[in-house]
This record gives structure tokens, sequence and C-alpha cells, in this order.
């Protein structure tokens, strides 16, 4: 795992809440025409990095439940999904949902790229 990236743990984490609420957030405030795929795609993801940013060890975490490195690759994981979800879903004909998840799969990747993670306890 890289750990020398410009990006300390800790603002990951934060960024990481706000991506989530934002996802949850977006359908309302980008106007969403398809009411559903897209919409649903969005809030469960929203939910879902909710959810990761508040069980993963760390300063912003809520339990510490799950380690650093399963998180990473949830992280990919979850970017790749972003980047797919419009081809995936069927929503790949409605330009503003497929432009922000294209967008944030491709900034989630990054993201894991240039965070510099904590090092592994023994």
């Amino acid at each position: 795992m890289i750990r020398e990236g410009p990006l300390p743990y800790a603002v990951h984490g934060i960024l990481e809440y706000v991506i989530g609420m934002l996802l949850i957030a977006a359908p309302f405030l980008l106007g969403f025409t398809d009411e559903g795929a897209a919409t649903a795609v969005s809030i469960i993801g929203g939910v879902l990095v909710l959810g990761l940013a508040a069980s993963t060890r760390g300063p912003t975490s809520l339990n510490n439940a799950m380690p650093v490195s399963v998180h990473v690759l949830a992280d990919l994981a979850l970017g790749a999904l972003f980047i797919a979800a419009p081809f995936l879903f069927g929503f790949s004909d409605d330009g503003r949902p497929t432009a922000l998840f294209i967008a944030l799969g491709v900034l989630t990747l990054l993201g894991v790229i240039a965070t510099r993670y904590p090092a592994a306890s023994a």
C-alpha cells in the first residue's frame, strides 16, 4: 500500500463524509431526470461511502471496526463501480448522473493513490 501520498489520511476521511452526503443529495440538487436507477444508485452509494468512512480505523471513524487495508480495497471497488454504474444500471443516456458518477469514480481512484495511509500496526 502506498503510504507517502500528499493527502493526509484524516483529510481522506473527512472527504468521504462529504462525498457520501453529496451522493445522497445529488439526485435532488442536480435534478436527475431518471427517477429510478440513477437516484437509487446515488443514494445507496452515498450510504455505502458514509458507512465505509464511519467504520474504518482512523481519526474520523466512529467505531474503528474495519482495517485500513480493507478500506483501500473497498475504495478501489467503489471507484470502479462508480465509473461503471451508468452503463451497468442503464442511465448512461442521462448526462448529469453519468458525468457525476464517472468523475466521482476517477476522483475516488485518484484519492486512493494520493492518500498517505498510516503504517499497519503490529
